[in-house]
């Protein structure tokens, strides 16, 4: 991806991208093996019933479709929930600035029609796919603090 946001997007992914992964460990499915590995633990503690129900969903544009300011808000919540005022001495606020540039810094040309995007982020922009993840992480939060008593297993 060419864009003047490219660089500032990858640096906020390899500083935000570890962190997540870090607080999101028990409720990420990383690859198919890791959902095998999980469903086998599963087995093993008797949980398998007959009566088991599996769902599965899927956000379709999720990375294009994100509200830009209530996903810059996630992001800080995200960070501050979790402890971090500064990372690697660069303040939340800074972060929260950078990231805002590289959602709405993105242009394209369509013809000769040069347009901004005012919606999501840009596909294959790096930081876009740890914001959304982040951005579920907060939806997922809500949805599983209502779910507590009937969720068995739960992974994206």
């Amino acid at each position: 991806m060419k864009a003047p946001t490219t660089g500032i997007s990858r640096f906020l992914d390899q500083l935000i991208r570890p962190l997540f992964y870090k607080h999101v460990r028990s409720t990420t499915i990383f690859d198919g093996s890791d959902l095998i590995h999980r469903l086998i633990d599963y087995v093993a503690r008797g949980r398998l019933k007959s009566s088991t129900l599996f769902c599965t969903f899927d956000i379709i544009d999720l990375y294009t479709m994100l509200p830009q300011e209530e996903s810059l808000n996630v992001l800080c919540e995200f960070l501050i929930e979790h402890g971090y005022r500064k990372i690697d001495g660069i303040p939340i606020d800074a972060i929260r600035r950078l990231a805002c540039l590289v959602l709405t810094e993105n242009v394209f040309v369509d013809g000769s029609k040069i347009y901004r995007q005012i919606l999501g982020g840009a596909m294959g922009s790096p930081f876009t796919f740890t914001l959304a993840n982040i951005f579920m992480w907060k939806w997922e939060k809500e949805l599983l603090s209502q779910l507590s008593d009937v969720v068995e297993i739960y992974g994206r």
